[in-house]
């Protein structure tokens, strides 16, 4: 794929010049980044409802396409012909910038994710921080969705999504510093190049449940989706929406399902490395993809088998039990790493 991409490089160079095929190549680049990510985030809604039938012991999907393959394509056009209706006493420009602030953060944030040493759109050297900078911005979207409603369910909705994303992502985010401790670097792709010894999953299990629990809450999927708590507020923040606007926003949640696996496999789980090296002969864009698939897996299969979390219970996780224990693993690994580079150095 690398060489590939670099002989249509070389070509463009010749046919356009340099300047304006700087700007074709970054153009197809992100094109060619951008439709294998929407084409998993418009499949995987097949396979949560193939996966949680087959829990429930019923057969999900199976009329659309052979196999139901073409559900997802049906829901898009049917969300895509439904009427837009726009409340009489909504923010108009809010109410319809919302859903986008909620989805093009989250694809915004492949830029930075590797497939392979090569394959990468942008090679940064802060890839985390750019990662929990923009998957921040979501959170926005979620606010002036409830705010620009005019709907007391909406805004309860919004409020419960924001005060959750911004408590997990704390914890979150406090996972990820030991494998930075470790690593010596903020790179994605040396995060991943340091993990041939062991993967960080193996020094870091605590922080890598953490780190899936945190994630399972900040994208509000059950047992977590509190936010939207039909029961209780209909559909929380997005109870006005409806045709692509709704559609938009669960976009955006499964968007970042995707992302959140991805990195998940790529900080903890050795990404695009094989696990024993007699199995090396397997291109790692197939190992980075099964990891990542056993992460999103994992996301349906909580779905379908715990009930819903009580708010205080939620609260309670993250604060009292996931943030102490992240900062004390932060605390032992920085001591650890101190006591074996003074041990070298005697």
């Amino acid at each position: 794929m690398a060489d590939f991409l670099k002989m249509v490089h070389e070509m463009g160079v010749g046919f356009f010049g340099p300047l304006l095929w700087s700007l074709v190549w970054v153009v197809i680049k992100v094109v060619l980044l951008l439709a294998p990510v929407l084409f998993i985030v418009t499949y995987i809604t097949l396979a949560e409802r193939k996966v949680i039938g087959a829990m429930q012991v019923r057969p999900g999907p199976n009329r659309v396409g052979f196999f139901g393959v073409l559900q997802p394509l049906a829901d898009a056009v049917k969300l895509i012909f439904k009427e837009t209706i726009l409340p009489i006493k909504a923010d108009k420009g809010l109410f319809i910038l919302a859903p986008l602030l909620t989805l093009v953060p989250a694809l915004l944030s492949w830029a930075v994710v590797p497939f392979s040493p090569e394959l990468v759109l942008a090679n940064i050297n802060i890839g985390v921080l750019y990662l929990l900078a923009i998957s921040s911005l979501g959170a926005y979207g979620i606010i002036m969705a409830g705010w620009s409603s005019n709907s007391r369910y909406a805004f309860l909705g919004a409020m419960r999504s924001v005060a959750q994303m911004v408590s997990y992502e704390v914890s979150m985010g406090f996972t990820l510093i030991p494998v930075i401790l470790i690593t010596g670097s903020l790179n994605l792709v040396d995060v991943v190049e340091h993990q041939k010894t062991w993967w960080n999953v193996i020094p870091l299990a605590p922080m890598f449940f953490i780190y899936f629990i945190s994630v399972v809450a900040e994208t509000n999927r059950t047992p977590f989706d509190l936010p939207e708590a039909e029961p209780e507020l209909v559909a929380g923040f997005f109870t006005e929406y409806s045709a692509m606007s709704a559609g938009l926003f669960l976009m955006g949640e499964y968007a970042n399902i995707v992302l959140v696996s991805f990195l998940g496999a790529l900080v903890f789980l050795g990404g695009w490395l094989p696990p024993v090296s007699i199995l090396g002969f397997i291109p790692g864009l197939v190992w980075l993809g099964l990891k990542a698939g056993f992460l999103m897996f994992v996301f349906l299969w909580i779905r379908a088998t715990f009930p819903r979390y009580r708010y205080d219970q939620l609260m309670r996780l993250g604060w009292k039990v996931f943030l102490p224990l992240s900062l004390f693993w932060i605390f032992l690994t920085g001591l650890v790493l101190q006591l074996t580079q003074g041990v070298r150095g005697g």
